[in-house]
């Protein structure tokens, strides 16, 4: 049961004091902080982050119960709320002085709700009436009024990773209206109208804060709606209704996530999965929006695994011992904060989300949608290569249909990172003037499984094996390699080197001959040479590769190398002929081929052509001392005699 978990909580928590020893605990999402307040005489407070590296800890003085408490990005001012009409602001700017001043909201007979601080120097306040957008101005202990807009509030929801905050308004709050922030800035989106839920007359239902979270996913972003089904009518359960809001354009209802149950639930937001829980079956569930139909308005979703909870968690104990107690999960005191944070107040601790991808392996057995599934995760590549070793071995060779499918899912990631890659090469290349400098070099994700991590993980080590068929294990090779030649990706040397390593393995030279006659095999040099090398085993293999080097064009030096060594001298010398070079090519290398085959007459005509080619290009047919050619020389002197070398032409 173990391996099911596919959701866990991170090791490494934040620990805080927790509810038993203090008043209050808030949490901060756009600095992702918990803060932990004491109140009695002075208030003490205590902020821990992930990403800090030890606690900030301070005193204030005590002015009432802190209703909200938040530091500015980086930790440079710190904003407190402690009444409906104002916000106290303390700098903790190094040389700054460490004094407080404070501000009220500027709108007559309004309460504020909240704030939410938009950059290091930028706050907004939300009132009932309406919202305040001010620039801090730490040096003059001000506020600086950047922008305001009325409208009435019912609550409010900010989601810092864009700058976008929500407001609910109208008498059932249904009714959301976005406002985007940046430099300064303040910006009036499109209102949208959230659909409740039908309910019998004269019953009245308005959108609680509760049921909604904002969030990015797939690098958009959307607001999702719990939509808890009324008693009255025959639905299979609640659903999560997703809302596209994009930066420019109408709000859009584009995702349905039926949950197929009702209660209590939460939602987080995971390596771009919905994840959905469920307190009083302590389960959770997880969404992918991308695997759906396409061109459909509204997509309707089923979960993509079967419900299972978190994997169970062990709170270790303080003391001398090493003991543990399991922490309750689905707490009724956790509180879930967008995007992947959940945090036990009474028992102090905050957890990232996580999703585990090796369990998913074994619960989702349609391996096309398994690998649509792991392709958009963080860190898939592990697991793929896994999943195609899986595939290969045992009881799935009558499959080669999925495994086609498999690798061709793959090939279209790997071809279109290489495109990406090769249109920024493009833009590179053409210069400062057309390269834009928001033109980022693509990221190589987890999800590019090139030839080399296919060849190294999965297919040098199926090509091995003793059990499987060798008409399998070449099936298998020659689909990949029909995969990347349909993605029009050029096909890696090693890969063919497999595909002849086993014909030769298992004597099936008739399918190598065919395989090379056809050019199912694509030419290259080093294939050539493995051909070369096979010619003991396989004598029509030195043709073959020689064929293939001329194909290549480019060859010409391996061609040479290749009759030489095989001491047809004349026929390397017949082929540099052919090709234009023998005015260049180095007459040394030729004799010392042409001595190895101690064949006299075979030396003298070698020696003749170099002779004349010397007289018809300098005019003088000895060899220059460059050409390092004084041993031929005595070598011809000695067997011919010195009378039988050609004379210098008349002047």
């Amino acid at each position: 049961m173990d391996q099911e978990y596919y959701l866990e909580l991170s090791e490494n928590p934040v620990q805080f004091e927790n509810a038993s020893s203090v008043n209050n605990v808030f949490f901060d999402e756009a600095n992702k902080q918990v803060f932990a307040v004491r109140s009695g005489g002075a208030t003490g407070v205590v902020v821990k982050g992930p990403e800090d590296k030890s606690p900030i800890a301070f005193r204030m003085d005590d002015k009432g119960e802190v209703k909200c408490i938040k530091f500015s990005l980086g930790n440079k001012i710190l904003a407190v709320q402690r009444t409906p009409k104002s916000v106290d602001f303390t700098n903790f700017i190094p040389d700054f002085p460490h004094l407080e001043f404070s501000h009220e909201c500027k709108t007559k007979n309004a309460n504020v709700l909240g704030f939410c601080w938009t950059n290091w120097n930028e706050i907004v306040f939300v009132t009932d009436q309406g919202i305040e957008y001010y620039q801090v101005l730490p040096d003059k202990r001000s506020l600086k009024m950047l922008k305001s807009q009325s409208i009435n509030v019912n609550w409010y929801i900010y989601c810092p990773e864009t700058a976008v905050l929500l407001l609910s308004t109208t008498v059932q709050g249904n009714v959301l209206q976005p406002f985007a922030f940046k430099n300064g800035t303040m910006s009036k989106m499109p209102k949208f109208e959230i659909e409740l839920p039908m309910v019998p007359k004269p019953a009245k239902i308005s959108l609680s804060e509760r049921d909604i979270a904002v969030s990015t996913i797939y690098g958009q972003l959307y607001v999702m709606y719990l939509k808890h089904q009324s008693r009255s009518t025959n639905s299979s359960g609640a659903e999560v209704v997703l809302y596209h809001l994009p930066r420019e354009g109408a709000c859009k209802k584009t995702h349905i996530l039926k949950l197929n149950t009702t209660g209590k639930f939460a939602l987080n937001v995971v390596d771009n999965l919905v994840v959905v829980h469920h307190q009083s079956s302590q389960t959770s569930i997880i969404f992918d929006i991308k695997l759906r139909e396409p061109d459909c308005a509204v997509n309707v979703h089923q979960p993509v695994l079967p419900a299972r909870s978190i994997h169970p968690y062990k709170i270790p104990l303080t003391g001398p011992t090493a003991a543990s107690v399991p922490c309750e999960l689905y707490s009724s005191s956790w509180s879930v904060f967008q995007p992947d944070i959940i945090i036990s107040a009474s028992e102090g601790y905050l957890w990232y989300l996580q999703v585990k991808l090796q369990p998913t392996v074994n619960l989702l057995q349609d391996k096309g949608k398994l690998m649509d599934f792991l392709l958009r995760r963080r860190d898939c590549k592990m697991v793929i290569l896994s999943v195609c070793s899986q595939m290969l071995d045992g009881g799935e060779k009558g499959n080669l249909p999925v495994i086609a499918t498999v690798f061709d899912k793959l090939n279209q990631v790997y071809k279109e990172y290489l495109e990406a890659e090769q249109a920024y090469t493009v833009a590179l290349e053409s210069g400062p003037s057309r390269f834009s400098s928001s033109y980022k070099r693509p990221v190589r994700t987890q999800a590019v499984i090139d030839q080399s991590d296919m060849y190294t993980h999965v297919l040098s080590a199926f090509t091995e094996k003793k059990d499987v068929s060798h008409k399998f294990i070449i099936a298998v090779v020659m689909e990949y390699i029909r995969s990347l030649n349909q993605f029009q990706i050029t096909v890696q040397h090693y890969l063919y080197e497999l595909v002849i390593k086993t014909l030769v393995q298992h004597n099936l030279f008739y399918m190598l001959h065919q395989f090379l006659q056809y050019h199912v095999l694509s030419d290259s040099k080093p294939l050539a040479c493995l051909l070369l090398s096979l010619e003991s085993t396989y004598p029509p293999a030195h043709q073959l590769s020689l064929d293939m080097l001329k194909r290549l064009s480019t060859a010409n030096d391996e061609i040479v190398e290749v009759l030489l060594s095989k001491q047809q001298v004349l026929g390397a010398l017949r082929f540099v002929r052919s090709v234009g070079g023998h005015d260049n090519v180095s007459a040394r290398k030729f004799l010392d081929a042409a001595r190895q085959t101690e064949d006299t007459m075979l030396f003298y005509t070698i020696f003749r052509f170099f002779e004349q080619r010397n007289l018809r290009l300098r005019g003088n047919p000895a060899f220059n001392p460059g050409e390092h050619c004084e041993e031929h020389n005595s070598y011809f002197k000695e067997v011919f005699g010195e009378q039988t070398l050609m004379k210098s032409a008349a002047v």
